[in-house]
């Protein structure tokens, strides 16, 4: 989703509005900052993320959280910083927009080759698109023309391994043919559902705990992919014990209290059926990755957790609370890699179903 600029407000009464919505936010959000960063200082990454959001996609350039855990706000002129530092938040002049990075991504889309992504990164104010083991020379060739009209706003660079849906076929659910990852379990009116990736559940009927597939958990009742990447399914099995957790691999579970916005910088943890608990930061946010045979998708969260197939649709979190869907990525968890998760959120409010 692009960020649009939001209607204009002037003098005092704009500046009363950043610094109301700022304050909400830091009274209603508690959050929880990697172990090895400072306490957080000003705003909260949330508080960072609404006052840019007001400023509007013109006059600022994202928001992150910094190695002291404060939140920062990229802005393009001194009176954006001046409205930004009166709100509570850290204010960083950078050259260049969100506007005009988008610019960037839209060559980047246009070029229409499989196998790359982009996306914002407000710690360089690049535009940043990426190119898999899959992009050949001469695809390599056409991306870097058709960005080239932006300069020192978009950044090309390769990765290793490919981009891949991550589907070999949390813990492991079963369909027909194939093995994903569970989300989270969720509830509305009374009834039992759980989110996972909607690649996952595209095509799929019928969902098993078991790889013999005898214990049914239930039936797909919900996809969105492309585009998005994220399921529903809900539980016909009543023997089976519902929980509001994420396993950790490691015989214990922790327990998932609500669902919440990623920010940059931001400490995570991913559970899935193939690889287990891993752990790394969030590196990205609103990033377009195209797969490949017109499976583009969008507004992801980019990370640098590791993951490999299987591990689709499993549970991203940071400490109690939900933050992501296991979209696909590159690389492995010998190697390492880039990763990418469908914002749980939208899924939740797409189906209207509630982490319990």
């Amino acid at each position: 989703m692009r960020i649009r600029r939001s209607t204009p407000h002037s003098g005092v009464a704009r500046r009363t509005r950043l610094i109301a919505v700022a304050s909400g936010l830091l009274a209603a959000t508690a959050i929880t900052l990697p172990s090895a960063n400072a306490a957080p200082t000003g705003a909260s990454p949330e508080a960072a993320a609404a006052v840019a959001q007001q400023l509007g996609a013109a006059a600022t350039a994202g928001t992150y959280v910094d190695d002291s855990g404060r939140a920062v706000v990229n802005v393009t002129d001194s009176e954006a910083a001046a409205e930004v530092r009166e709100a509570g938040a850290v204010a960083r002049v950078v050259e260049h927009s969100t506007a005009e990075l988008n610019k960037a991504g839209d060559a980047a889309k246009a070029a229409d080759i499989a196998g790359t992504s982009w996306v914002i990164d407000p710690q360089t104010n690049k535009m940043v698109v990426t190119a898999d083991e899959s992009v050949s020379k001469a695809e390599m060739a056409k991306l870097k023309k058709a960005v080239a009209a932006h300069g020192d706003a978009v950044k090309v660079q390769r990765t290793d391994g490919t981009f891949n849906k991550l589907i070999g076929g949390g813990e492991a659910i079963y369909a027909s043919s194939w093995r994903c990852s569970l989300g989270f379990n969720t509830v509305k009116s009374g009834v039992y559902y759980f989110v996972t990736a909607g690649h996952c559940t595209d095509g799929a009927g019928t969902w098993y705990s078991n790889s013999g597939r005898t214990t049914v958990l239930g039936s797909t009742a919900g996809t969105s992919f492309p585009v998005n990447d994220y399921g529903l399914v809900r539980y016909t099995n009543t023997s089976i014990t519902k929980h509001g957790s994420v396993y950790l691999y490691n015989g214990s579970y922790r327990d998932i209290t609500g669902a919440g916005d990623a920010y940059v910088g931001q400490s995570v943890q991913r559970s899935g059926s193939t690889t287990g608990l891993r752990g790394g930061s969030v590196t990205g946010l609103n990033a377009t990755v195209n797969y490949g045979g017109g499976d583009i998708v969008y507004g992801m969260i980019q990370t640098n957790v590791c993951a490999e197939p299987g591990d689709s649709g499993g549970a991203m979190f940071s400490g109690s609370t939900a933050l992501g869907l296991t979209s696909g990525g590159s690389g492995n968890c010998s190697s390492g890699g880039t990763t990418f998760f469908q914002p749980v959120k939208e899924a939740l409010s797409a189906y209207g179903v509630s982490i319990f």
